[in-house]
């Protein structure tokens, strides 16, 4: 008999100490030798669960109402009943989740006094108003929850319950949302509540502020999160999603092998916690790194590990089609994922990628329409990064039009902000493109500076395709200096020597035909010509066809 109480104690040491594991391993041992009470049973619950047990912690929670509800302790046993529908909602069975639900509102109906309890039941709704977008129902039934925290000094509802709050107001572009998760962090970083709702409310805020590219409370709040899990070594729940999003912001900063590292780390934790949405974000963020450096296959391979488990491969999946040369597949795909997308935040993740494929495939004019949506979606989320989002898009579509003075200055406004963020991929791209403008313009000194600041970039991350597509621009024949053609105008002027009408060449370079007038333009300009023939001898004198 000896080895109960040696065991009992050990957990509750481990317990206090957040030693998961071990404290999961020693109340099991002691629950064998004897079942353990009401106190030691919900220990072993929240021990289970930190330490990626889910099975555990959905059985013992389970045994804990039982044992509440046979000693009548209906407050208690409704808040075992809750963990189980809610954690059974997380991982996607609604149904048994849904009937546990029930179960603990119909528990506590005859309670004769008020109890946290009825405003933790409140949360799932709240969470289901804010996924079909009843927005100000959401904010109403959240408020409610909060309030019954405050009054009753449950700090893990009030705190949860003003994170939901702070979701939905933040979806209706008002900026006291962020502001309402800011306050709601000083309780989760300060310690105040249980380890379960710091996890839960850390990754919520985390991925609110990811989602209004909130880039730096993302990566300040990351931080803490892998602060919080480093204290913690046999944590396990939560740690996944952790490396996930540090992954991301290595990306970002272009720690790429890092990054890898990290994402890699990520599938393997997440595994253990059966969430499937933290496994899809592993494997989709291998596959943006993977693509960035030209690793098609493996890229690929976790684009559509991500999709397995729920996660949207788009449009990481398309831009690997443009990068493979498949133009009409990345269009098509990029299409049917946007035209099927309403809410504006997801448009937005969307909407880069759709302008670069469709500027691709040359249907400047749809491109145009997503630079506008996106500007507009930036205005009503007062963000800078969205707007600098924008602008990438907004010069790109004047670069592609011809209009490459109209270009400069929203690329080189995006290009100050990924440089400010410390994004330095996103700001060579940037740099990629204000050098074809400024060749475009006559300043190729200007030019040449840009695109060996991008290449040094590339070449440090090791972003192959990005190199390659460099060198095949500098492959291009060079326009010779007493013409002053960009490699784009010698492609059109060679076309029409052949005779072929503007409408012809804009289908042969998937070009829109006010684009291609602006470059022949361009080219009577440069050559001081006013007619196709005298362009034609141009170039017949002077060796360019």
């Amino acid at each position: 008999m000896k080895k109960f109480p040696d065991a009992l104690e050990r957990g509750r040491r481990a317990y206090a100490q957040q030693a998961w594991d071990d404290a999961y391993l020693a109340l099991s041992e002691a629950d064998q030798a004897a079942p353990l009470d009401a106190d030691a049973l919900e220990r072993m619950a929240w021990s289970a669960g930190l330490s990626g047990r889910v099975d555990a912690f959905l059985s013992t929670h389970e045994r804990l109402h039982q044992l509440r509800l046979g000693s009548g302790d209906s407050v208690g046993a409704a808040r075992a009943a809750f963990w189980v529908g809610f954690r059974l909602m997380g991982l996607g069975e609604i149904a048994r989740g849904s009937g546990w639900l029930a179960r603990a509102e119909r528990v506590i109906e005859g309670a004769d006094r008020e109890c946290a309890e009825r405003g933790y039941l409140m949360l799932p709704l709240a969470i289901r108003q804010l996924g079909s977008g009843e927005l100000d129902l959401a904010c109403a039934t959240a408020a409610s929850a909060a309030a019954i925290g405050d009054r009753l000094g449950d700090r893990d509802l009030a705190a949860f319950a003003r994170t939901i709050q702070g979701r939905a107001r933040v979806r209706q572009s008002r900026g006291a949302g962020l502001a309402l998760l800011d306050e709601v962090m000083i309780a989760v970083t300060s310690g105040e509540l249980s380890p379960m709702f710091t996890g839960i409310i850390y990754c919520t805020v985390i991925d609110v502020c990811r989602s209004v590219y909130a880039i730096d409370r993302a990566g300040e709040w990351t931080a803490a999160l892998a602060s919080w899990c480093d204290a913690q070594p046999q944590l396990v729940a939560f740690s996944g999603h952790c490396l996930v999003h540090r992954a991301e912001i290595m990306q970002l900063h272009g720690e790429w092998p890092e990054a890898i590292a990290e994402a890699q780390r990520a599938t393997a934790r997440v595994q253990r916690t059966q969430e499937q949405e933290g496994l899809a974000e592993a494997f989709y963020q291998q596959g943006e790194i993977r693509r960035l450096r030209g690793e098609d296959a493996a890229a690929e391979e976790a684009y559509r590990a991500a999709s397995q488990h729920g996660r949207e491969p788009q449009p990481g999946l398309a831009l690997l089609r443009l990068a493979q040369g498949q133009n009409d597949a990345a269009a098509g795909a990029i299409r049917q994922v946007a035209g099927a997308t309403r809410d504006a935040l997801q448009r937005a993740r969307f909407l880069p990628a759709s302008v670069e494929i469709l500027l691709a495939v040359g249907d400047l004019e749809e491109a145009r329409r997503g630079a506008d949506e996106l500007e507009q979606i930036a205005a009503t989320f007062d963000s800078e990064v969205l707007a600098a989002m924008a602008a990438h898009a907004r010069g790109a579509v004047a670069l592609a039009d011809g209009d490459a003075a109209g270009a400069l200055a929203p690329l080189r406004r995006a290009f100050a902000v990924w440089q400010q963020v410390g994004a330095p991929y996103l700001a060579a791209r940037l740099r990629v493109l204000i050098g074809r403008a400024c060749e475009t313009l006559g300043d190729l000194d200007g030019a040449s500076l840009e695109r060996e600041a991008a290449r040094a970039v590339f070449a440090g991350l090791g972003a192959a395709p990005d190199l390659a597509r460099l060198d095949a621009a500098a492959s291009s024949p060079p326009a010779g200096d007493d013409h002053g053609l960009t490699a784009r105008e010698l492609e059109v002027l060679r076309l029409v020597a052949t005779g072929k009408t503007n409408k012809a060449i804009a289908q042969q370079l998937f070009l829109s035909e006010k684009t291609v007038d602006r470059h022949v333009s361009n080219i009577f300009n440069k050559l001081d010509v006013s007619s196709r023939a005298a362009a034609t001898a141009f170039a017949y004198q002077h060796e360019l066809i």
